[in-house]
């Protein structure tokens, strides 16, 4: 079973960032974690071409992170006090992504904690999030937060696709939701679906295939549990679709406020930019706070 030791949560300082703070709090708190919060300075992500060394730093970049370090550390004081938890404020200068990647593989972090978005918003529709380029280059998980952080998770999902991160994904969902209820959630994929498709414009009968494919996947999900920690009272599904759309309407369906899944393919080049894998078109799409995860998490 993992366990969360440190968590490191990213704030800009915006109002949107303060849940992601809240969530990571809370977090810390649950699991006796260190909290870990960095403030990146002047992120350069507005300049994809530039990059500056230290010694390029001007006096008023100096200035301003001081004065940012003294903004975290007030931050730090006042959720240390109101959790009772262990609070660390750290400020960089460079690109948001690769300082909060950084950061977190310095101190080996079991968690990274960011927001949907930020502040600048529009830029971000050109260029990607910071959450969006941080999936890509994190080494550790990366829960991605975009409601407010009130209370515990209620409902935790999990989609698994039976490949060797599907367990530490389930176990990840575990951990995270506490006392919350867990469903699994297996998609048969985009072959059935095509197969259904073609079924019902050639007026076809499948019903029986169908019934073979969900108990060949149901037998694989018991399987997969048996080997979890903790998993007797996970609900067991399985659905027949396209991957996303399923997940996102399992997750409305269900009333989940966490997902969970495995995060593939981050650096799927041109290919995945223009087409999304299952991961980052959930990620974007789903309604609620989103966990991804690579193998050997």
């Amino acid at each position: 079973m993992p366990s969360f030791r440190s968590i490191v949560a990213a704030t800009d300082f915006s109002d949107f960032s303060e849940r992601v703070v809240q969530r990571a709090a809370h977090l810390a708190k649950q699991h006796q974690a260190d909290l870990h919060l960095i403030h990146v300075v002047r992120p350069l992500d507005l300049y994809p071409g530039m990059t500056l060394a230290p010694d390029e730093f001007g006096h008023h970049d100096e200035e301003l992170l001081q004065a940012e370090q003294s903004r975290l550390d007030a931050m730090a004081t006042s959720l240390a006090s109101q959790q009772g938890i262990r609070v660390h404020a750290a400020t960089r200068l460079g690109r948001a992504h690769a300082e909060i990647a950084s950061y977190a593989r310095e101190i080996s972090a079991d968690l990274v904690v960011a927001g949907a978005r930020g502040e600048n918003t529009l830029m971000n529709l050109f260029l990607g999030s910071t959450a969006a380029r941080l999936l890509q280059v994190a080494t550790c998980p990366v829960l991605i937060v975009r409601n407010p952080a009130g209370e515990p998770y209620r409902q935790v999902l999990a989609a698994v696709d039976f490949s060797p991160i599907s367990a530490a994904v389930v176990a990840h969902a575990i951990l995270l939701a506490g006392d919350a209820p867990v469903q699994a959630l297996h998609v048969l994929g985009t072959e059935v679906e095509q197969r259904m498709r073609r079924a019902k414009s050639d007026q076809v009968d499948i019903t029986g295939w169908l019934a073979g494919q969900r108990g060949e996947a149901e037998k694989k999900l018991d399987a997969l549990l048996a080997q979890i920690e903790n998993s007797e009272a996970v609900v067991r599904v399985v659905q027949p679709g396209f991957p996303p759309a399923v997940i996102c309407q399992s997750i409305e369906d269900s009333h989940a406020d966490l997902a969970v899944l495995g995060r593939h393919g981050h650096g799927g080049g041109l290919q995945e930019w223009l087409l999304g894998s299952v991961s980052k078109d959930v990620a974007l799409a789903a309604a609620c706070d989103v966990l991804l995860i690579e193998p050997g998490q």
